[in-house]
């Protein structure tokens, strides 16, 4: 099925998958990424995509300034930018050039995800979260039970950790005595994340997923995010439970609402393996690393067919993927009986670069989950815990974790 846009839509993304919550061959779609052999196979020399040939893998503020990216954006008439994750230093290039950037404003996303600045922005939703405190690093006392200390900044679990004795509160306090920390009680159980969508004044809670962390040998990083099963939550979760997930997404998508957010959000909650009860961890005011995977799933393994174009979609009930949901958020269009596809399938893992994971052992591993017919992505990075490889199912992450081992 091809869909049009209200406008045409440059996705500029440092690596190809972000972009690919819509088949490239969308009319009105257009990508920036870098070139690596394994993008060019994906592309097939459409025009519409942009592989930029540079020395290194560049960023998304990179690609933007590359002359080559410069020109493709100015031949299109009327675009409008998208990127993966805003920051204040992509809206000043988009400046500079007169060029549309639908993401919303990078302050208000570094507002609401960052871990001392979301305490005060959360106000009365503050209930969702585990018991906290927010002091300077050196007043922190030891008081016998493990605990997370959460750097205002963090991501894919780099600043958030799990302090189980004293010597290791101590070498913190010794290293950044006066830095400014979040400390919250630590509930052990599954993490679930979602990708919902603030459309006007209105949230479409999206799918919930199991969040896999830390699990080896996968990443070497306890807290590190590294895939989604959209099959476990429906084993794990009560209806009750999963109401209440619905009702705590809504009320922060309402917030972000208020503050003019548009599109994408995330949130992540872990169920408390004693009670029960649900926590909120983590907001992502952003375009969650799932996103594409997920909008691929609701095309690919859904029953009811997707009949009708964006623009449609104000004249008539319509069932969207989560990414056509959020660009028609970011592009204004009218939301009429709007909702998303159900999911109850499908999974991805993504292995990080981990010491002994050599170039031999990759491509071994290439091979086999090819022959499995895995949906896979290569990364082009080396350093250690980022991306190397993501591995997709229509099943389960047992699929993929029993070609693993």
């Amino acid at each position: 099925m091809k869909f049009s846009l209200k406008k045409p839509v440059i996705y500029v993304a440092r690596d190809l998958e972000r972009a690919l919550g819509l088949p490239i061959t969308t009319k009105g779609y257009y990508i920036i990424s870098n070139y690596t052999s394994f993008a060019n196979s994906l592309v097939k020399g459409r025009k519409n995509v942009l592989l930029v040939k540079s020395g290194q893998i560049l960023d998304t503020r990179e690609l933007l300034n590359h002359q080559t990216a410069v020109n493709f954006i100015n031949n299109i008439k009327d675009a409008q930018l998208l990127v993966f994750k805003n920051t204040p230093q992509i809206e000043k290039i988009c400046l500079e050039h007169d060029w549309v950037l639908l993401n919303p404003p990078a302050s208000l996303s570094a507002k609401v995800e960052e871990k001392i600045s979301q305490v005060k922005w959360l106000g009365g939703l503050k209930k969702y979260l585990p018991r906290f405190s927010v002091r300077i690093t050196k007043e922190i006392f030891w008081e016998g039970k493990p605990f997370i200390l959460q750097f205002n900044r963090a991501h894919t679990g780099s600043g958030t950790i799990l302090v189980e004795n004293e010597k290791q509160l101590s070498d913190i306090q010794t290293k950044f005595p006066l830095r400014e920390v979040r400390v919250t009680q630590f509930i052990s159980g599954p993490i679930f994340t979602n990708n919902n969508i603030v459309w006007g004044n209105k949230v479409l809670v999206g799918n919930i997923n199991y969040q896999i962390t830390g699990l080896k040998p996968f990443t070497n990083n306890r807290f590190a995010t590294v895939g989604n099963d959209w099959s476990l939550p429906h084993e794990i979760l009560s209806a009750k439970q999963k109401k209440e997930y619905a009702e705590m997404a809504t009320a922060i998508g309402k917030k972000l609402a208020q503050d003019g957010w548009k599109g994408l959000f995330g949130i992540d909650v872990v169920q408390d393996e004693k009670t029960g009860q649900l926590y909120l961890i983590e907001i992502n005011a952003r375009q969650p690393a799932s996103t594409s995977f997920e909008s691929y799933l609701q095309l690919h393994c859904h029953s009811d067919p997707l009949r009708r174009s964006f623009s449609e979609a104000s004249r008539a009930e319509e069932s969207l993927t989560t990414f056509q949901a959020h660009l028609s958020a970011l592009q204004d269009e009218k939301n009429a009986g709007v909702h998303l596809i159900k999911i109850t399938t499908g999974a991805q893992i993504t292995q990080k670069v981990v010491a002994g994971l050599g170039d031999k052992k990759i491509a071994t591993l290439t091979r086999k989950l090819i022959t499995k017919k895995f949906k896979i992505f290569l990364y082009d990075n080396h350093e250690i815990e980022k991306d190397l490889l993501r591995i997709q199912t229509k099943k389960s992450m047992y699929d993929i974790i029993s070609q693993i081992q």
